[in-house]
């Protein structure tokens, strides 16, 4: 009996990429498939691609994806007979994997008894310890008191790491290197851990000093089997975000890879682990990857974002095997049947400004495409006009990149990166392509610590104004006045209105003179000054060089006249310079003007007016993507005006703290 047949139609209990990966699988494997959306995904790509598709509620992540009850409801209205939960959201939530089975629907991964075993860190490294699996010296007890944690602290060692016991994707986890800054790591991690998980809860632990992330996915089913499926080495991170992983790790050994591959063997074992899952370690990476110096971090009851390089490097569709097993089948393959071929390696594209220090960057996406050559895959849950909103991941594709070695995977997959266009929200486009040419991360040795320490060379601080893009988006504007003045020129005969861009010598036979055209460039006043040469024109702009032979620069058109450049995969926003659109602020040198860097909500404010205040302390707090990003004073002085309170939504570059003389 096929899949089809005893699991007919299935509802994914998610959105945007994740949703779309399941579905392919499923419509593939002859299933029915339903989807579920709030109001900010009511014409999402995952909505058009499902075979019916029902509104949940609105966009905040509780009041839709989040909303158990509602999804339930959905899926027996809709006559479900599986959920597939993907990843995030109620993926690891043992309650709503008890409440489908108390529905009679089958849950498309492992036993409430599992989730709760491994869904809380402190109590899965107490029970793999028993499995004697190793993990890292620390507190995983219930005390939760400052003085007592920070005591903890103080007896482990620093640097230590404070870690959501619920946590993940790098959420409610803070290294502390020094005592004195303990106090405002631990409050930090409990809000983000209170806020993402709904428990605020921590443990303390030991960093490990050049740490390497290798996880290892394993697989089980009803029938008592358990297999590994090799390991994914995960290293290059940021803020303990995943940037880049790639299967295999590079320097594991057979004998690494056999322990690493027991252990997590034994953890999936010891709770009676079906379906997907990945067992997570850290470890010792200064003398290489070695048998006995490696730790269990936590294990993810679900299926992993970057599960695509297992399937590359394994040939198996690792949904379908999800299925299979929830389906009652046995895996049908032993550990020696599974062969790992060629390396592969995926790079996670968001919507977030390296420049910025990374944050989140929201908007329409006025032009996005992708690559299709040999060896690549794309995932993604958005196409080109789709809107990337602060409620939800700002993941905008993973670019998958499979090769015989690992140099080949690398190479396709910084060629990709090259060739992919994104235009709107800022995006880590460039930063990424960077990453696949770096030289430390191509040779090594590396760990989780890299791209912190190579973040200049990186390019993830403000760069100087990209003279190439904003002559290409001149050369644009002057077209589009030519363009408007032959139109004008053809509509004067019959009383039409007169063009705005038309000049008095367009049409002239007189040579052409030199143009001055006044721009605003990412929010800054540039003059571009363009020339002609017979017919070639020529851009020069004050003070900056434009240098020769230059990449390709692709343009898209947004709204209210502004044009996207996209250079070597970092954008620049230009258009030509309106008045009326000044900031009076920045204008008249308003240094103690802070802004909100990104849309989000207000959740703390430190000051009140007529506090004095030193440059670099903590003014306010703004949590986007349930991800927190603290406001400091850019200058001494004194608060003369604070907007909004605590629990306010604030928009992209409001004032939210104002510092006087």
């Amino acid at each position: 009996m096929t899949i089809a047949a005893k699991l007919p139609s299935i509802l994914i209990a998610n959105r945007g990429e994740i949703a779309c990966r399941v579905i392919r699988t499923a419509k593939r494997l002859g299933l029915r498939t339903i989807a579920v959306y709030s109001d900010a995904d009511a014409e999402a790509l995952f909505v058009q691609m499902a075979d019916e598709a029902y509104h949940i509620g609105p966009a905040p992540a509780r009041e839709s994806y989040l909303d158990a009850a509602k999804i339930l409801a959905v899926a027996k209205a809709a006559g479900a007979v599986c959920i597939h939960p993907g990843y995030g959201f109620l993926s690891e939530n043992a309650e709503f994997a008890d409440a489908c089975a108390a529905a009679g629907i089958v849950f498309v991964g492992p036993p409430a008894s599992a989730i709760r075993a491994m869904g809380l860190k402190d109590a899965a490294k107490a029970l793999v310890e028993k499995a004697a699996v190793p993990v890292v010296p620390g507190y995983h007890g219930a005390e939760q008191g400052a003085d007592f944690l920070r005591g903890e602290a103080r007896r482990i060692g620093y640097p230590v790491l404070i870690k959501a016991v619920a946590g993940g994707g790098g959420k409610g986890m803070k290294k502390v290197d020094r005592p004195e800054d303990f106090d405002d790591a631990l409050t930090s991690a409990q809000r983000e851990g209170a806020s993402a998980f709904g428990d605020a809860r921590v443990l303390v632990e030991k960093y490990v000093l050049s740490p390497r992330h290798v996880e290892i996915q394993v697989f089980g089913d009803s029938h008592g089997n358990v297999v590994h499926l090799y390991e994914r080495d995960c290293s290059l991170q940021r803020r303990h975000q995943k940037v880049i992983e790639e299967a295999p790790a590079p320097g594991m050994t057979p004998e690494v890879r056999a322990a690493m591959g027991k252990a997590a063997t034994e953890a999936a074992r010891a709770v009676g682990y079906v379906g997907a899952g990945t067992v997570e370690f850290i470890a010792d990476g200064r003398e290489g990857l070695q048998a006995d110096r490696f730790y269990f971090m936590e294990m993810n009851t679900r299926l992993q974002v970057e599960h695509p390089v297992t399937e590359a490097i394994t040939g198996l569709d690792l949904v379908e095997l999800q299925l299979k097993v929830a389906a009652g089948e046995p895996l049908g393959f032993t550990q020696d049947d599974v062969e790992a071929k060629g390396h592969a390696v995926e790079a996670r594209l968001y919507a977030e400004d390296p420049e910025k220090g990374f944050l989140p960057s929201t908007g329409k996406l006025w032009a996005l495409s992708f690559p299709h050559g040999e060896g690549i895959r794309i995932d993604t849950g958005v196409e080109a006009g789709d809107t990337v909103t602060p409620f939800y991941d700002p993941m905008i594709a993973k670019v998958i990149a499979h090769g015989a070695t690992r140099d080949e995977a690398l190479d396709r997959l910084g060629a990709a990166l090259g060739e992919t266009v994104v235009a709107g929200p800022r995006s880590n486009l460039a930063f990424l392509k960077k990453l696949t040419e770096a030289e430390g991360f191509r040779k090594g040795p590396f760990d989780t610590g890299f791209i912190d320490r190579n973040i200049q060379a990186l390019g993830a601080e403000p760069q100087p104004l990209d003279a190439a893009a904003v002559a290409a988006v001149a050369l644009q504007l002057e077209e589009e006045r030519q363009v408007a003045g032959i139109v004008e020129a053809a509509g004067r005969a019959e009383g039409e209105a007169r063009s705005p861009w038309l000049v008095t010598d367009a049409f002239s036979l007189m040579p052409r003179q030199p143009l001055g055209l006044p721009l605003t460039v990412d929010g800054e006043r540039v003059d571009a000054r363009i020339e002609w040469r017979g017919e070639d024109a020529r851009v020069s702009l004050p003070g900056h060089e434009i240098g020769e032979g230059e990449h390709e620069v692709s343009l898209a058109e947004g709204e209210g006249g502004v044009w996207y450049a996209l250079h070597r995969g970092r954008q620049t926003a230009v258009s030509l310079f309106d008045p009326f659109t000044v900031d009076l602020d920045a204008a008249a040198g308003s240094g103690g003007v802070v802004k909100a860097p990104m849309h989000g909500k207000l959740v703390a404010l430190f000051v009140a007016p007529g506090e004095a205040v030193v440059k670099g302390q903590r003014l306010a707090i703004v949590e986007a993507m349930k991800m927190e990003h603290v406001l400091t004073a850019p200058r001494d002085g004194t608060v003369s005006e604070v907007v909004g309170e605590p629990g306010a939504q604030v928009a992209e570059g409001a004032k939210v703290v104002v510092i006087g003389e």
